[in-house]
């Protein structure tokens, strides 16, 4: 086993794919499936299944693929160490956002790092935020900016930007005229939620007890995984939600959404930088939470 095998391996999983990993990488499939197999030798058992014409890894593939994600990480972050003991802002940095930041803030903040800093790549994960608080800790991911604390001990987090939700209904709903609504007129309509997990439902859970309210109280008609499917639910009629406003700033600004405040109800919440708490960062990664500060005062 080597560096370059393991490279190679977590690229089929990431692309889901031997063809694409071979061009990811500037190999032909059947040396990819060499490299793979050279791999299930050394540990003596199947790591990839070919179901249709989707790359699976198998629970072993599993595994390994989590201690290969640390072992790139720490790769890229050597290599990074050095330029910049050379004087250079170069490398690869794999950072991650849960769906509000990952989906609507990091994506230009990024855009305009690499523009400042041309030689250095960023890979960003989206996940729900309890991925990304896992990842962070393992070693997956350098930082991660998420929408809800976590009682990790391990985790570090710092406040980075505050976020409003607000009810979200069509525009043509009996509600859009409104400013304000009641949490019992809330009760009976029909509401789609975000999928367990995500920091969306658990602050809007946390805002919810501090009320001495509940989801339960809720007329929950679906369970969705992203905001831009709840975004889409409430387009479509099937219900109302409480989503970010910087999710939906676009649709609000057109008019196809609108925002409605809900009376006695703090929707408020914040984002957090997030990272192990002794886990020795790269000079990249400081850089780039630098400049991310600096980025976050438009917002």
């Amino acid at each position: 086993m080597d560096l370059w095998q393991l490279n190679i391996f977590y690229k089929v999983v990431e692309l889901k794919s031997f063809s694409k990993a071979g061009k990811a990488v500037h190999l032909s499939q059947p040396t990819i499936s060499s490299h793979i197999k050279d791999l299930e030798r050394h540990f003596e058992c199947r790591l990839i299944d070919r179901l249709g014409r989707e790359a699976i890894p198998t629970k072993a593939g599993e595994l390994l693929y989590q201690y290969a994600c640390r072992l790139i990480a720490l790769r890229d972050e050597t290599e990074t160490a050095l330029a910049n003991f050379h004087g250079k802002i170069k490398g690869r940095l794999v950072i991650g956002g849960s769906t509000i930041p990952g989906g609507y803030i990091l994506p230009k903040i990024i855009g305009a790092f690499t523009k400042k800093y041309p030689e250095v790549q960023v890979s960003l994960t989206i996940g729900d935020t309890e991925k990304i608080i896992r990842n962070a800790l393992s070693g997956v991911l350098e930082l991660g900016i998420v929408g809800a604390k976590t009682p990790e001990k391990k985790a570090f987090q710092e406040k980075l930007i505050e976020d409003e939700m607000r009810l979200i209904v069509p525009a043509d709903h009996k509600w859009a005229g409104k400013k304000s609504i009641n949490f019992k007129m809330l009760s009976k309509e029909p509401f789609v939620v975000r999928e367990r997990g995500s920091g969306t439902l658990k602050s809007i859970q946390l805002s919810l007890s501090q009320k001495g309210w509940s989801t339960d109280s809720l007329k929950i008609i679906a369970e969705m995984g992203s905001t831009a499917a709840v975004s889409q639910a409430i387009k479509s009629k099937a219900g109302v939600s409480i989503l970010s406003t910087i999710a939906v700033a676009e649709e609000l600004q057109i008019g196809s959404l609108k925002a409605i405040t809900i009376e006695d109800l703090d929707l408020k919440r914040s984002f957090y930088l997030t990272r192990h708490k002794c886990r020795t960062q790269s000079p990249l990664c400081l850089e780039f939470i630098r400049f991310l500060k600096k980025e976050m005062i438009n917002y």
